[in-house]
C-alpha cells in the first residue's frame, strides 16, 4: 500500500475534517484529495506517467501539498525546487532530473524557471486555470521523489527515493508517535530538505492536521510561536538550530511532542526541550535511507544524547575497515539496510555502486546496505551513538554540505587561484563554514570578499555560502602533497571588515551589544559592520529579531535585517517601523523598569492604572 492510498482511507473515514492549513486558508481531506485528483488528470495530459519527474517550485501554501499529492496520483515523482535557491542551481537540478514540467504559483520569480519546457501556474490552493480532460487512472510508479543534496564533485546529486521506502517511514512513525485526529503538526521545513516528507505526510496518514508555517515564519521565533499558538500545534519537528530559534521566543506548552534531528542534539538543548513534561525524540538518518532510520525517546540526564534504535524493517551494521562487524562499544562506519533504502543516485551508477553495497548480513536476495560515512558505536542493548564523519561531508544547521562543492564554486571565481573550505567553531560555539582562498593577486579579505560572496550567493543556496573568508599565501599541505584541511586556520572572529565607527545613539549602542551577544564576538561591533560579514546567518538573524521585538516592542520582520545588515541601517529602519509615537530608547528603558518590579509592585501599578482609566 502506498502513502497516497493511506490518505485516501483517511478521506473516506472523515472527509470533512481539516487536513491542511496555512497562511492561504485550509482544506478538508475531501478538498485536498479532490483537488489533487483533478490536477493529476491535467498532469496526465502533459505526459506524466509512472516515474516521470515533475518539478515543484512553490511557496509553502496548501497548494504545495495538493501539487505533491497530484504528482503521485498521476504516477509521477516530484522534484523539490526551492524558490529560495539561485536560478542556476535550480536549472542544474531540473535538467539533471529531466523535469520538463514544473508546477509553480503566482509570486514565484519567473526567471527562476527560465528554460523550463512547460510550467503550470496554480492558485495558492492548488487549482489550475483549466481542468484536465483525461480520466484519472491509478497507476503508481516505483519512484516517489528525486531530492538533491550537495555533491562532492561540485554538482548537486539526486537521491531517488521509492514509494516503498516512504511507506515504511510513515508506517514506522505511525506506531512510534501514536498521532490522532486531535493532533496538529506544525510543519516548518522546506520541501528541499527531506525531513519535510515526515511532517507533511505522517499527520495526514493518521487523520491529524498539517499546519504550514511560511518560510518567513519558520525563520522568526516570535512569528513561529504565534503560528503555533494560532493553529493549536501539538507536534513539531526541527533541527537543533531550528529549535533554538523557537526557544528564543518560547516553545508553546501545547507542543508536547517534539522531534529533533538533522544534526547532533546537545544535552543542554535536550534538557530545555524536555521542560514542562514534553516528550522529545532524537531522530537520525541520511537522505539515502529516507529521512529517519533511528529514533529514541530522550530522558533528562547528564550524558550525551544517543540516536535511539532502528525504526521498523531497518538494519544497522557498524563495520570496521575489513567490512566485519565490530563488537559493541567499538568505533566503526555505520551501514544501514532495510526497506528505507533509496534506489540510488539518479544517473550516477558508479557512485551508487560505491555507496549502496551488497548486504552480506541479510538473507534477502539482492539486499543492499548504504555506507553512510558516519562513525558510530553501538551499546550492547542496540542504542546508537554518533561520533562524527569519516569523510569531507559536514552539516550546518541540519543541511548536508559537501566541502568539494563549495570549493568548486570558490575556484570558479576569476580572482581565486586555489580554494578550500572548512568548518570552524564560531565564537558562539556553533559550527561555521569558512572559505580559505589563495587569490591570483595579493589582496586583503575585505577587498575580495564582497564580490566573491555575491558570486557564491548566485551559485549556491544560502546555507552553503561561507560566513567568513580567510586569505592565504598558500594552502597547507601534508607531507604527501595533499591538502591538510586540519591546518586551515580559523578566521579572526573579532575582526570586522568595515573600519570601526562607534554607535552615536542609544538604539545603535543596544543593537551593537545585541549583535555581539548573539554572534559571540569579543570585540565591539561598529555601526557600519555588516551582520553577515561578522558570521551571521539566517538562524542568528532570527534570534536577533526575536530580541529586538522583545526589547523595543516593535514588530520587525526578519527581512528587515537582511535588507539593512548594518547596525546603523537597522537602527534607522526600526525607527521608521515604530508607530507607537514613543522613542525606542524610552521603550527599552520602560522595559528595564518593569523587569525590575516585583509581582506586588506590578499589581499595585496595574491597580493604579485601572483606577485612572
Amino acid at each position: 500500500m502506498t502513502t497516497l492510498e493511506l490518505l485516501r482511507r483517511r478521506r473516506a473515514a472523515a472527509p470533512r475534517a481539516v487536513a491542511v492549513s496555512g497562511v492561504d486558508g485550509e482544506l478538508t481531506y475531501e478538498e485536498l484529495l479532490g483537488r489533487a485528483d483533478a490536477l493529476a488528470g491535467l498532469l496526465r495530459e502533459h505526459g506524466v506517467r509512472p516515474g516521470v519527474p515533475v518539478g515543484l517550485c512553490m511557496p509553502r501554501t496548501t497548494g504545495m501539498v495538493v501539487a505533491l499529492l497530484a504528482v503521485w496520483a498521476a504516477g509521477g515523482a516530484y522534484v523539490p525546487l526551492d524558490p529560495g535557491f539561485p536560478a542556476g542551481r535550480l536549472r542544474l537540478m531540473r535538467e539533471d532530473a529531466g523535469a520538463g514540467l514544473v508546477l509553480t504559483q503566482e509570486g514565484v520569480d519567473p526567471s527562476l524557471l527560465a528554460g523550463a519546457s512547460t510550467t503550470l501556474t496554480l492558485t495558492s490552493g492548488g487549482e489550475a486555470a483549466t481542468a484536465g480532460r483525461l480520466p484519472l487512472v491509478e497507476e503508481h510508479g516505483d519512484l516517489a521523489y528525486l531530492i538533491y543534496t550537495s555533491g562532492s564533485t561540485g554538482r548537486p546529486k539526486g537521491v531517488a527515493v521509492t514509494h516503498r521506502a516512504v511507506t515504511n517511514l510513515i508506517e514506522s512513525f505511525t506506531g512510534l508517535l501514536g498521532l490522532s485526529s486531535r493532533d496538529v503538526w506544525l510543519a516548518v521545513t522546506t520541501l528541499s530538505f527531506d525531513i519535510s516528507v515526515l511532517e507533511l505526510l505522517l499527520p495526514l496518514a493518521c487523520g491529524a492536521r498539517v499546519a504550514l508555517a511560511s518560510a518567513a515564519e519558520a525563520a522568526d521565533g516570535r512569528a513561529l510561536r504565534a503560528r503555533a499558538l494560532a493553529e493549536g500545534a501539538t507536534v513539531m519537528q526541527a533541527t537543533p538550530s531550528g529549535w533554538r530559534i523557537l526557544l528564543e521566543a518560547g516553545v508553546p506548552e501545547g507542543v508536547g511532542l517534539r522531534l529533533s534531528g538533522g544534526e547532533a542534539l546537545p544535552r543542554d538543548l535536550a534538557d530545555r526541550l524536555l521542560e514542562g513534561g514534553a516528550r522529545l525524540l532524537n531522530v537520525y538518518g541520511p537522505t539515502e535511507t529516507t529521512v529517519w532510520s533511528t529514533a529514541g525517546d530522550v530522558a533528562q540526564g547528564a550524558g550525551p544524547v544517543d540516536l535511539g534504535l532502528p525504526i521498523a524493517r531497518t538494519r544497522l551494521h557498524i563495520l570496521g575497515p575489513d567490512g566485519r562487524a565490530v563488537p559493541p562499544g567499538e568505533q566503526g562506519e555505520l551501514h544501514i539496510g532495510g526497506d528505507g533504502l533509496a534506489r540510488g543516485y539518479h544517473g550516477m551508477p558508479a557512485l551508487t555502486a560505491d555507496r549502496f553495497l551488497p548486504d552480506p548480513f541479510s538473507s534477502e536476495p539482492g539486499a543492499r546496505m548504504y555506507a553512510t560515512g558516519d562513525l558510530a558505536t553501538c551499546t550492547p542493548d542496540g542504542r546508537l551513538h554518533y561520533l562524527g564523519r569519516a569523510d569531507q561531508q559536514v552539516k550546518i544547521r541540519g543541511f548536508r554540505i559537501e566541502l568539494g562543492e563549495v570549493e568548486s564554486a570558490l575556484r570558479a571565481a576569476p580572482e581565486v587561484r586555489q580554494a578550500a573550505a572548512r568548518v570552524h567553531e564560531g565564537p558562539d560555539g556553533q559550527p561555521r563554514l569558512v572559505a580559505h582562498v589563495v587569490p591570483n593577486e595579493p589582496c586583503e579579505a575585505e577587498e575580495l570578499w564582497p564580490a566573491l560572496r555575491e558570486r557564491l550567493r548566485a551559485a549556491l543556496p544560502e546555507y552553503m555560502v561561507p560566513g567568513r573568508l580567510v586569505v592565504m599565501a598558500a594552502l597547507p599541505l601534508t607531507p604527501g602533497g595533499k591538502l591538510d584541511r586540519n591546518a586551515l586556520p580559523p578566521p579572526d572572529w573579532s575582526r570586522a571588515v568595515a573600519a570601526y565607527r562607534a554607535p552615536t545613539t542609544p538604539v545603535e549602542a543596544e543593537l551593537a551589544e545585541l549583535w555581539g551577544e548573539v554572534l559571540g564576538l569579543g570585540e565591539p561591533v561598529g555601526v557600519d559592520d555588516d551582520f553577515f560579514d561578522l558570521g551571521g546567518h539566517s538562524l542568528a538573524a532570527g534570534r536577533i529579531i526575536a530580541r529586538i521585538q522583545s526589547r523595543f516592542a516593535v514588530e520587525a520582520p526578519i527581512l528587515v535585517l537582511f535588507e539593512n545588515p548594518t547596525v546603523a541601517g537597522l537602527a534607522r529602519e526600526l525607527g521608521r517601523l515604530d508607530d507607537s509615537g514613543l522613542d525606542l530608547t524610552t521603550v527599552a528603558a520602560l522595559h528595564d523598569q518593569l523587569d525590575g518590579l516585583s509581582a506586588e509592585d506590578l499589581d499595585a501599578l496595574f491597580d493604579e492604572l485601572a483606577q485612572g482609566s
